[in-house]
């Protein structure tokens, strides 16, 4: 009898598993970490990620198919509802990798947050695929590229993804440390991250674009090739994680030459042209008066 048990048991794990996208269990373990000093942020990340997906891939696909104008407005309520209710996540390795860059995050924080952003874009695309055959929806797609001419090293798919990325980030600094919208602030500022995301992929269709390594890849592991197998060929991390890293580092030396700050820790040569202001140029003052 016991012999029985343990057979239906092993039968039932096998089931389990099969089901399971690879490495999440790895995502997962690594909330842990420190003692789940991180664990909130991994949360944060993990299910902003599953509304990210859920919220803005469906625009175009379960919502506005017919109407472009559908698509945009659905498109820009999904990117701030998921923003609002995920907790304002990064859902994004490029932009973790640029928060790390200045200091925002250290690399432990950063480190748990790619892995939760993976995590969930490995659970999302299967998730809402099975979503989308029971209601007999569209399924969504995902960021891929093929480009026969260029099968050796990809040159325009890098290209372009390095490019869209960058102008994600100056996005990105530009309406969440640049401006102020009063009153009305964070509705204006994720409106207006909305339509610079979609301007962005429609204006750089070569790669997708992603201007996000966990998409490309947690699509990849799930709707491209053979199931829940991850990217062998070299092109896809060189466009898809290479590309947006050195992007955000980039964009992230540029902002700091305009703004000041430091990259890794380091104070560039040159740099900030950005007007200081009083408090901030007294605080400089006191500091190397100190030393």
């Amino acid at each position: 009898m016991v012999k029985d048990y343990v057979e239906a048991f092993s039968a039932f794990m096998m089931d389990f598993i099969s089901f399971i996208p690879p490495g999440l269990s790895i995502c997962i373990a690594l909330s842990f970490i420190e003692g789940g000093k991180y664990f909130k942020s991994f949360r944060h990340e993990f299910f902003g990620t599953m509304l990210m997906i859920g919220a803005t891939f469906s625009a175009g696909k379960w919502i506005g198919k017919e109407s472009l104008r559908m698509a945009w407005t659905s498109h820009g309520l999904g990117v701030i509802a998921a923003d609002y209710l995920g907790g304002g996540p990064h859902v994004n390795p490029a932009v973790t990798m640029s928060m790390w860059c200045l200091g925002k995050v250290s690399y432990t924080e950063a480190f748990v947050r790619v892995a939760a952003q993976l995590g969930g874009g490995l659970i999302s695309f299967p998730l809402y695929h099975a979503i989308s055959n029971a209601m007999d929806l569209e399924p969504f797609g995902g960021p891929e590229f093929n480009i026969p001419d260029d099968t050796k090293h990809a040159t325009e798919a890098f290209l372009s993804e390095y490019v869209a990325t960058m102008l994600l980030m100056f996005t990105i600094y530009i309406l969440n440390w640049e401006m102020n919208f009063g009153t009305y602030h964070y509705l204006i500022k994720q409106s207006l991250t909305a339509i610079a995301i979609r301007s962005l992929i429609e204006g750089f269709p070569t790669a997708g674009p992603a201007m996000n390594p966990m998409l490309a890849t947690a699509w990849d592991v799930f709707g491209v090739g053979s199931t829940f197998e991850y990217p062998s060929d070299f092109q896809h991390y060189f466009v898809y994680w290479i590309a947006p890293w050195m992007a955000a580092i980039t964009a992230s030396m540029l902002y700091v030459i305009y703004a000041g700050g430091t990259v890794f820790g380091v104070k560039l040569p040159i740099g900030p042209f950005k007007k200081q202001s009083p408090s901030a140029q007294t605080t400089k003052t006191t500091a190397k008066k100190t030393n």
